[in-house]
């Protein structure tokens, strides 16, 4: 029996963890594996831990994008960095997300969707020598 590869693993638990993402307009999850595999962090996109917010907060859809905490910094913020070697993510990282990512050792990233209002991670990427692939299966 073949096993799925780290990196579709690593891409399906992104995929459930984006499924916890209160936002209503984007839901996007990340997922972090050492260099064998093993799950070092798991994240989501929303507000702070304890918090809530009401529905008006949701639907404005430019306001709360100044408040929402991405995906790949929620999965970061409990991970030794320097063990972190695979980032996969529902959505392409935004530049901020990808400076932030570029300050560890993580040396791929894989993630499933284009963000259109910001592509310039693939410009810091390419600088840092970080692998950045579009997912699709690897299996």
């Amino acid at each position: 029996m073949k096993r799925i590869s780290f990196e579709d693993m690593a891409m399906q638990i992104a995929i459930v963890a984006s499924k916890r993402s209160e936002d209503p307009h984007k839901k996007v999850g990340a997922c972090i594996l050492d260099e064998n595999g093993k799950v070092l962090g798991v994240g989501y996109n929303g507000i702070r831990a304890g918090q809530s917010e009401n529905e008006t907060f949701w639907n404005d859809r430019d306001n709360r994008r100044n408040y929402i905490i991405h995906a790949e910094v929620n999965a970061l913020s409990n991970v030794d960095v320097n063990k972190a070697n695979l980032l996969a993510v529902t959505l392409l990282p935004c530049s901020s997300c990808a400076n932030i990512i570029a300050s560890t050792n993580i040396s791929k990233v894989i993630y499933m969707e284009e963000y259109e209002k910001d592509n310039n991670c693939k410009k810091i990427f390419e600088f840092h020598k970080i692998d950045l692939i579009r997912y699709e299966s690897f299996n």
